[in-house]
């Protein structure tokens, strides 16, 4: 299960969001985020009027129409750093170059002019304005170079179109304009990721050469808003070495008011194999599992901990070299993780750990016996009855994932009949979104699928088998089944619940009536599952 921060942060998935969003956003007035686009895109405004005339009015859009990019990141300290300008500008070229490419396949020679005339302003501005602000990198004068040439040349190239009907003409300079565009919208990516990885050094540099709490924490919140962009980003991030500059911080006892910061930024840098990597590097699994095992830590510190413990085990990530090392310090980390989950203040602290601990339990069935050792089932299921900790289908889809895994094991199903289990089970199974949120729809599903799979699971036992039917496990099930909207039109939960309800079945086979029995039980599973797949609302 990957990490749910995204996900839990559009609920409140810890994801996601999938996990409201932590995503830093400019608090900037409307009226001078205005203005300051208005300096930008004026200039371009001009130049168009003058080069391009006459500007004509197409039947989609207007000739002369502009576009006002946001930028991302912190607050009104931030607005007007160079990184922020610089991310405003590319998604300007990167949009006009993007627009350029579809009227070009229309043949609207007119607007590729007039679109190529914007671009190379932009791109010239751009330029220009970040060598203003600072010392540009040899390597990267030379892109800057190129791409300027690359973009006069476009824009004299496309004003040759507008003066001929001749179609032969046109088609070759399609293919020639296409070639160049396609040069150019290279060299400005290459530009940019120069331009950003100068910025990010620059950032890092902050990071490890400053004792200021202040100007570390500035710098740790513009990497944490650029992974915000993400995954290029946070490959370029994660390339110029802030994993390791930021597990220096997490090191250092005069930084302690800075973990749960750092560590936040590690969890989103480590979405892309490059900072799961440089985090193995540097050893960072050994200090996630002193900060979770310190109890002088603040409780921030070790969901953020958490955090990054769920990122970099999620099944998602293809490379798994780094779990070798996680396997030396599991013991202690789930012991952390299931004791944060006890103690959790908050929906959100407990979201975290039960996250990784529902990654941890997908790739090692030890960790399952380390948790039946600590009391996990006892914990989760407490955890449930409180909706302070336990209060969203996000939080519930991670604890249903720990079950599942944990019910493979013979001794899990003693636990689960102590502590009402097979109860909490069947209201996982009645699970429904409070919102229209695709997200909150998809976490509900998966809550049921799992819900049904731990009950067949544990249904082997026949002392679960009969709580279940006494608890009237198999009509829900039944209904599950036949009604499409129960299981929100979820082919994975009609399977689960047709597996549940045959296992049961199979132990008391009077629990199921003679009609149901035909059609659920008694036939092959593909085709029952046919049946109740093509079901309408009204056969029930």
């Amino acid at each position: 299960m990957a990490s749910p921060r995204s996900s839990s942060r559009q609920s409140s998935s810890l994801s996601s969001s999938p996990m409201s969003s932590r995503m830093q956003s400019l608090q900037v007035d409307s009226v001078q985020r205005w203005m300051e686009d208005l300096r930008h895109m004026t200039e371009v405004e001009c130049m168009c009027v003058l080069q391009a005339k006459p500007i004509g009015v197409e039947e989609d859009a207007q000739q002369g129409e502009l576009i006002v990019a946001t930028g991302v990141g912190g607050g009104d300290h931030v607005a007007r750093n160079n990184l922020q300008t610089l991310l405003r500008r590319a998604l300007v070229v990167s949009t006009e170059l993007g627009k350029m490419f579809q009227r070009l396949e229309k043949g609207r020679w007119q607007r590729v002019h007039s679109t190529a005339v914007r671009a190379n302003c932009h791109v010239r501005s751009l330029v220009h304005e970040y060598s203003a602000a600072r010392t540009t990198p040899p390597e990267m004068q030379k892109y800057e170079k190129s791409l300027l040439e690359k973009c006069m040349e476009l824009t004299t190239i496309t004003e040759r179109c507008l003066h001929t009907d001749d179609e032969f003409f046109l088609k070759s300079m399609r293919e020639a304009i296409h070639e160049i565009l396609t040069d150019v919208s290279d060299s400005f990516s290459n530009m940019i990721d120069m331009a950003l990885a100068n910025e990010i050094r620059l950032l890092i540099k902050q990071i490890d050469c400053s004792d200021s709490v202040h100007t570390i924490g500035s710098a740790i919140s513009n990497l944490l808003s650029l992974t915000q962009d993400g995954p290029q980003l946070c490959s370029i991030i994660a390339k110029e070495g802030a994993v390791v500059s930021l597990f220096k911080i997490c090191r250092q006892d005069r930084f302690r008011d800075l973990y749960a910061h750092a560590l936040r930024t590690v969890a989103s840098i480590c979405c892309v194999e490059e900072g799961i990597n440089q985090l193995d590097k540097v050893d960072g699994i050994l200090c996630l599992a002193d900060i979770l095992t310190d109890e002088s830590s603040v409780e921030a510190a070790r969901a953020e901990a958490a955090a990054v413990v769920a990122q970099i085990t999620s099944p998602h990530h293809t490379s798994t070299q780094h779990l070798a090392s996680f396997l030396e310090s599991m013991h202690d980390i789930v012991t952390a993780l299931i004791k944060l989950c006890d103690s959790a203040s908050c929906g959100e602290v407990f979201l975290l750990a039960s996250a990784a601990l529902a990654n941890i339990t997908f790739f090692d069935s030890m960790a399952c016996e380390i948790l039946l050792q600590l009391n996990a089932i006892h914990i989760l299921l407490q955890a449930c009855r409180d909706r302070q900790r336990v209060d969203t289908p996000y939080s519930k889809d991670q604890v249903v994932t720990i079950l599942a895994n944990l019910s493979v094991l013979e001794q899990c199903a003693s636990e689960v009949l102590q502590d009402q289990g097979i109860e909490r089970l069947l209201l996982l199974l009645g699970e429904k979104p409070s919102s229209l949120s695709p997200s909150e729809g998809a976490a509900c599903e998966r809550v049921q699928q799992k819900a049904a799979v731990t009950l067949a699971r544990l249904s082997r036992d026949p002392e679960v088998s009969q709580t279940a039917i006494q608890l009237k496990a198999v009509p829900r099930l039944i209904e599950l089944c036949r009604s499409p909207t129960e299981r929100n039109n979820s082919d994975s939960v009609l399977v689960a619940c047709l597996a549940a309800l045959r296992r049961l079945a199979a132990g008391c086979p009077d629990s199921i009536e003679a009609a149901d029995h035909q059609q659920l039980i008694k036939p092959r599973l593909v085709d029952s599952f046919l049946l109740c797949s093509n079901m309408e609302e009204s056969f029930v």
